[in-house]
């Protein structure tokens, strides 16, 4: 058939151009470890491998089983998330940790439905836990596939209206044998070759039969709606300092934007309207903090308070000056940090002492 026929053709591509991963397990002797392939997945979810590489090892340094995890502190686990966004998926990570840990004997199964049960796993998650660490052959379909697929079998259309068709291919066309290896085929091909734009179609393996290809309309596939701008918010970021190096902190609400984060003092951009974190005075930048989340721009002034040494502040927490790690914050944090610690230092202290 010609699916199994392409199938093949792939696995031989990634064999010679396949990503080195610091998850993949390449080795066709050993058995890809459930956890590593859960992790990975997760942090992928809207974020480029590039960016997730540095991430994963230090997560399965600090934890190197899902029962390390789900033993581990919230507050370190999100300090170590900071940078990846959205996070959410770090509140779910741990829910699904300690399911797994405490309710499962620490054994991911490998059954779709149990899968899709836990914390933070959808359909797609389940199906690249299923292929990649147990060997189902289960169709993974993540934003690049649906791309090689409409590409491949010239389906017309944006991909949401097209899902349906693109999944019965998807699933058509992936093997029983070496499942896994062929999920992440497919997946370098869109992440490498088969890009959203300019497609580069002299180094894919699939060229000769990929119908948008031989049509010449490999540009325009799939479709692509025009989405409305993004809404502008605005707000303003409280950032405060004892005299004794203490900085003001507090952690964000569980459900809401940066949820479980720690964070800056805020107001406005987020929903919630308030004054300052305490009586001080106040001092507006001249700056501002410009951040872009998936559905809205954000213009955040940033005002500065000194605040006595031994100060305290019930909605807050301080951090001494040597516990304190700018960069185990948000990075909308950070650059409200990266715009007052230049105003906020201490006699003898360097602009970069403290990241």
């Amino acid at each position: 058939m010609r699916e199994e026929s392409l199938s093949g053709v792939l696995l031989d591509w990634y064999d010679r151009n396949g990503r080195e991963l610091p998850w993949r397990v390449r080795d066709p002797d050993a058995t890809p470890d459930p956890y590593r392939v859960w992790l990975s997945e997760i942090m992928l979810q809207q974020t480029v491998a590039a960016t997730v590489c540095p991430y994963f090892e230090r997560f399965v340094e600090l934890w190197p089983t899902v029962r390390d995890l789900a033993s581990a502190d919230d507050g370190l686990v999100m300090s170590e998330w900071a940078g990846l966004g959205y996070y959410a998926r770090a509140r779910r990570l741990l829910e699904c940790a300690r399911v797994v840990a405490f309710e499962m004997d620490g054994l991911f199964p490998r059954d779709r439905a149990a899968l899709e049960s836990l914390p933070g796993i959808g359909s797609y998650t389940a199906a690249a836990i299923r292929a990649i660490a147990f060997g189902e052959p289960a169709a993974v379909v993540d934003g690049n596939v649906k791309r090689v697929m409409a590409r491949v079998h010239l389906i017309e259309g944006e991909p949401a209206s097209a899902s349906r068709l693109i999944a019965e291919q998807a699933a058509a066309m992936t093997p029983r044998e070496r499942p896994g290896d062929y999920a992440q085929a497919i997946m370098d091909l869109g992440a490498t070759v088969c890009r959203p734009r300019n497609p580069r179609c002299g180094s894919c393996p699939w060229e000769a039969d990929c119908l948008a290809r031989r049509e010449g309309v490999q540009d325009r596939i799939p479709e692509r709606l025009r989405r409305p701008g993004k809404p502008l918010r605005t707000g303003t970021a409280y950032v405060a300092r004892r005299d004794d190096g203490a900085w003001l902190l507090e952690r964000r609400p569980d459900g809401g934007l940066l949820g479980g984060t720690l964070g800056w003092p805020s107001s406005g951009w987020d929903g919630r309207h308030r004054g300052p974190p305490c009586s001080a005075d106040w001092r507006s930048l001249d700056a501002e903090v410009r951040h872009v989340f998936t559905h809205f721009d954000l213009r955040m002034e940033v005002k500065i308070a000194r605040l006595p040494a031994g100060a305290s502040v019930p909605a807050g927490r301080f951090i001494s000056s040597e516990s304190f790690d700018p960069e185990s914050l948000p990075s909308l944090m950070r650059k409200a940090y990266a715009a007052a610690h230049p105003f906020l230092r201490r006699n003898g202290e360097t602009a970069d002492a403290e990241g």
